[in-house]
């Protein structure tokens, strides 16, 4: 099993930042892409950002420039920092993980259990 663990959501001023940190444990193998997504009240969940096991970064057009996704791959860890937080970017953010995991060790998607984020105007 593997149990992803989120922090860092709450409540913020526009203009103000967040950083939202996802830990994973369990029986890991290997980590592939990590992740961060969101989902608006009655929209599907939407892609924020990724990177790699290398390192490789992508971000949604709607936040490049105000967030930053980093790991940790010696702790199993993906971090979420958002700068220039807006409104429109309050959602309820999900941790995902690309790994081979569990037993037998195959390659599954993880997800957390979400952490609200709501900016206020």
């Amino acid at each position: 099993q593997v149990q992803l663990l989120e922090s860092g959501g709450g409540l913020v001023q526009a203009g103000g930042s967040l950083r939202l940190s996802c830990a994973a444990s369990g029986s890991i193998f290997s980590i592939n892409a990590m992740g961060w997504y969101r989902q608006f009240p009655g929209k599907p969940r939407e892609l924020v950002a990724t990177i790699s096991s290398g390192g490789n970064t992508n971000y949604a057009d709607s936040v490049k420039g105000r967030f930053t996704i980093s790991r940790d791959n010696a702790k199993n860890t993906v971090d979420l920092q958002m700068n220039s937080l807006k409104p429109e970017d309050t959602a309820v953010y999900y941790c995902n993980l690309h790994a081979i995991a569990g037993t037998p060790a195959l390659p599954r998607s993880y997800w957390g259990q979400g952490t609200q984020v709501t900016v206020s105007s």
